[in-house]
């Protein structure tokens, strides 16, 4: 299989949409390997259905009911034949019983542990393969569908940000990958999820499809990999904070993932993760203009005339701020910063140190667990920590970004000149990207100041 596609919950949200993607399946040859998102809204019923079955049991029937309809709605406009959507309809049911199941389980314990929960979510990603096999199936094309267990998808222990063993799925999707090739089969994967050796459901977070689809792209040896979504691409920065920003035509791998690690959400942040060392082109798409051109990512990068190809934000970030007059210089302080809050579940996305202070760059919804465990820390070396929830990151990023002189000068007058103060600024972390710290409430004047300079 020369291409694997990945369509999202927002090319599956409706039967017009469902019709769409598959028009667009169908219409490729030789055929290629399809992976799915839940359909639009699915997994935060899922999420919703957890949380109201923790408070009370009663709620339990009306979350499943919900979810089925939705999918029985979508089915009896998709499925024309009445004896495959009897067929279909009947494997809903029976996978929702399950979720039922799992449901009554959590409101029985009052408590919901990460394996349960991983379990749950993987639903939506199991019904959407089922309706769009079937669908597929019902234009003629030969499709099966397939869990992520069915196909080897094995990954490490954290069962909520898990990672694929490559070497093992190689090992065991091998042999099932030759076969489908020699059947001229689609088949239609979930995504989303896999399953540690122990045979726990290990998720990928939000938009983890991304990143279930390139191990796959890698699994197969594909030449390409397209991520079908609902918008058209990468962009200048967010359309809705800019009127004028534009889609870039042209990313690198370093680019994109540093996009997506500083907050844009058009691509899971570590989808480019498995391709590393493939000369495989990955492709942003439009369900709604398919034959547009979208955004192409490879492996190889070019400058822009102004170098900034975009520029992010995120609003989800927090700083911690560790104070005393030898930090930067006593040995091991930030090793055992990091292994606090690596003990409290605390990634650290970035780190920034003086010789009286040192820095972090949190999650937003972590960061008052990480400010507890640091604050034990106070009373030596370590004068005060200090939490400051009110930040907002912002990130320029383009090729050439550091070997462009004057290039940091021209991006931190452009935010001088519209009034804004910047609390922490780095570069040299990254080749393609410089991100600094603003007030919250500056984010989208920073990122209009930006715009407004580089294109």
């Amino acid at each position: 299989m020369t291409k694997v596609m990945k369509f999202g919950g927002g090319c599956l949200k409706d039967a017009r949409s469902v019709g769409r993607a598959a028009a667009i399946v169908c219409s490729e040859n030789p055929a290629p390997a399809v992976v799915v998102s839940a359909v639009s809204g699915v997994t935060d019923l899922l999420f919703a259905g957890i949380n109201e079955a923790a408070k009370d049991e009663k709620a339990i029937t009306g979350s499943v009911r919900e979810i089925y309809d939705l999918h029985l709605g979508l089915v009896r406009r998709t499925v024309p034949d009445e004896r495959r959507r009897k067929a279909l309809v009947h494997g809903i049911d029976s996978r929702l019983r399950k979720v039922e199941r799992l449901l009554h389980g959590v409101a029985y314990t009052g408590e919901v542990t990460p394996a349960v929960r991983s379990r749950i979510l993987s639903y939506g990603e199991r019904l959407a393969a089922l309706i769009f096999a079937e669908v597929l199936a019902g234009r003629g094309v030969e499709s099966l569908a397939l869990e992520s267990e069915k196909i080897g998808l094995v990954t490490d222990d954290n069962l909520e940000n898990a990672t694929v063993d490559l070497k093992l799925f190689k090992k065991r999707f091998g042999p099932m990958a030759r076969a489908l090739a020699l059947k001229r089969v689609i088949p239609v994967i979930t995504g989303f999820f896999g399953t540690t050796p122990e045979g726990k459901t290990a998720t990928f977070g939000r938009n983890g499809t991304d990143y279930s689809a390139a191990v796959i792209a890698w699994g197969l040896r594909a030449g390409a990999l397209e991520i079908w979504k609902d918008v058209e691409g990468f962009m200048s920065a967010d359309p809705k904070l800019v009127k004028r920003a534009a889609v870039i035509d042209r990313l690198s791998y370093s680019e994109a993932a540093e996009l997506s690690y500083f907050g844009a959400r058009i691509l899971h942040p570590r989808t480019l993760e498995p391709l590393a060392g493939m000369d495989i082109s990955v492709r942003i798409k439009n369900l709604y203009d398919p034959e547009g051109p979208g955004t192409e990512i490879s492996p190889g990068g070019y400058a822009s005339r102004d170098v900034i190809k975009s520029i992010t934000s995120n609003k989800q970030v927090a700083m911690l701020r560790i104070r005393g007059r030898g930090v930067g210089i006593k040995p091991g302080i930030i090793g055992e910063v990091g292994r606090r809050l690596g003990s409290a579940g605390v990634n650290i996305f970035s780190i920034i140190t003086s010789q009286t202070c040192i820095n972090l760059l949190v999650d937003r919804k972590d960061a008052r667990k990480g400010y507890e465990s640091l604050r034990a820390m106070a009373g030596g070396v370590i004068e005060s920590v200090d939490l400051n929830e009110d930040v907002a990151l912002i990130a320029a990023v383009g090729e050439g970004l550091l070997a462009r002189k004057g290039l940091a000068a021209r991006i931190f007058s452009a935010v001088s000149r519209a009034n804004i103060n910047i609390e922490m600024i780095s570069t040299g972390a990254s080749e393609v990207a410089a991100y600094f710290i603003v007030d919250r409430e500056d984010t989208e004047r920073t990122i209009r100041a930006l715009h407004r300079e580089f294109f």
